[in-house]
């Protein structure tokens, strides 16, 4: 299935920057969308509309609603973006901290394993540019959906609630990457052109009132499939927990990682939890199954064959594993080379051969073991060690190890950031979020990254959008 780039070098704010593609409104987007989904129909589930678009008729079909949707899904998926199995965080960020060493040539990923990133990295600048695509799609949807006279309220509601969790998400990854960024929440290019950015604090503000509203409006809908792979309540609350937990709101972030709990059993088998079919699945990214019929985590990270290889486990991490640990039996290989003088260890999660027959992963976002994980450090910090070991200790048993004999606040921690790293490695940057929140990142960092900085805290806002508009300047420090 050819994808049609439409938005490819566009500003953030949708307007076209010199010699490159406007990001063109509603009309012609859904117009280009329905084009785009034409042999599709097995992802999105909905069929393409036949009908001509004009901007007065978009949002009276929910069927189109469904398709901008399902666009933004494959999107995330599938582009040059930081949700993206290819190009996105688990594999770049995995690198610029300590899961991953790279042995590819890519100029732009050597700059982050070798923390000398430049502003004009093509990478950081392609991230940038998607995540505002994104968002301006579920602006636009948002926007017609209020303004819709036809679409039923149930509708309304269930079409904005997953927008608003879009938009919250995708600048949920910015914030964490960039600092400082703008939250965008329109389509007016006149407006977006010269936006500014916020400062950290605010844009979190924001996005927990989108994902507070998102919540809302879906409390009540019916899920839209048995697979997760569409935006529901419980998707929504399982980033607000997240997001809870960045800004200290401790309570918050342990209701809400209960009530998920509560919902969604932990799976005994670690075998299976990267299933599509895993019972602990939160929300996940369908596979494409007339191209790509599994992950492209799997194609990233599984080594073939050495030399070929871009990406191996680092000494770091494999010695974090304790012995015994279930989960380096699992979710670990390793290969050698034809005169076994060399062995590699990759992440092996995600299992199938991107050419079976048929899907049988997906690439999972939110799963439930992160949310012991978040009770977890929610606990400690509310001074409930009792209850953060049992967290703690809930994780660990799954893994076939005994419970943890940590016995102060201080050992809680360090089993806590433990336990993300073993559980959580090479999934969406968890490793890196959590080294630079702590305020671990440079002693850890410092002594196995030789040009480790303290200012490496933040990637640097893309040259090409400071030149486009001056009010994102300064430059973040250090670059």
């Amino acid at each position: 299935m050819k994808i049609m780039n439409i938005t490819t070098y566009t500003n953030m704010d949708g307007s076209p920057q010199r010699g490159r593609t406007l990001l063109v409104p509603t009309a012609l987007f859904l117009m280009a969308l329905a084009l785009n989904l034409i042999g599709c129909s097995d992802f999105v589930s909905v069929e393409p509309p036949k009908n001509t678009l004009v901007s007065k008729t978009v949002f009276e079909d929910p069927a189109t609603v469904e398709s901008a949707l399902a666009q933004l899904y494959f999107g995330m998926r599938d582009q040059q973006g930081m949700v993206s199995g290819s190009f996105g965080l688990t594999t770049a960020m995995g690198i610029y901290a300590d899961e991953l060493d790279y042995y590819g040539f890519n100029s732009d990923y050597t700059q982050l394993y070798n923390h000398n990133v430049l502003p004009g990295n093509e990478l950081i600048r392609a991230w940038w540019n998607q995540a505002y695509q994104l968002i301006y799609g579920a602006n636009d949807i948002i926007s017609g959906v209020d303004a819709s006279l036809d679409l039923i309220e149930a509708e309304k509601r269930l079409f904005k609630g997953q927008a608003l969790f879009i938009r919250a998400y995708i600048h949920s990854l910015l914030v964490s990457i960039y600092g400082d960024v703008p939250y965008v929440t329109t389509t007016d290019y006149t407006v977006n052109n010269t936006v500014s950015r916020l400062e950290e604090t605010e844009v979190y503000d924001r996005i927990i009132t989108d994902l507070e509203e998102a919540m809302a409006l879906l409390e009540d809908s019916d899920p839209i499939s048995s697979e997760r792979v569409h935006v529901d309540v419980h998707t929504a609350k399982a980033l607000l927990a997240r997001m809870y937990l960045y800004v200290e709101q401790w309570d918050q972030a342990t209701s809400l990682a209960t009530e998920l709990i509560n919902t969604f059993p932990l799976g005994t088998d670690l075998a299976q939890v990267f299933r599509k079919d895993s019972q602990e699945t939160i929300w996940q990214l369908k596979a494409d199954t007339e191209n790509i019929r599994n992950t492209r985590e799997a194609i990233e990270l599984i080594i073939q064959a050495i030399p070929g290889q871009r990406y191996a486990l680092t000494n770091g991490l494999l010695d974090a594993f304790e012995n015994g640990d279930l989960r380096f039996d699992q979710w670990v290989s390793s290969i050698s080379d034809a005169d076994n003088t060399v062995t590699l260890h990759y992440a092996h999660k995600y299992k199938a051969d991107i050419n079976e027959a048929q899907s049988l992963e997906y690439s999972i976002r939110f799963r439930v073991a992160e949310q012991y994980l978040i009770r977890a450090e929610a606990r400690a910090y509310l001074g409930d060690l009792n209850g953060s070991l049992a967290d703690i200790n809930t994780i660990r048993n799954r893994a076939g190890l005994p419970d943890s004999n940590a016995n102060t606040p201080e050992t809680i921690f360090d089993a806590i950031f433990q336990e993300r790293r073993v559980e959580l490695f090479t999934e969406q940057g968890h490793r890196w979020f959590d080294l630079k929140r702590s305020g671990r990142a440079d002693q850890v960092l410092d002594p196995v990254k030789p040009n480790w900085r303290p200012s490496d805290l933040l990637l640097p806002i893309p040259e090409t959008e400071l030149e486009n508009n001056l009010n994102l300047l300064p430059q973040n420090p250090g670059y």
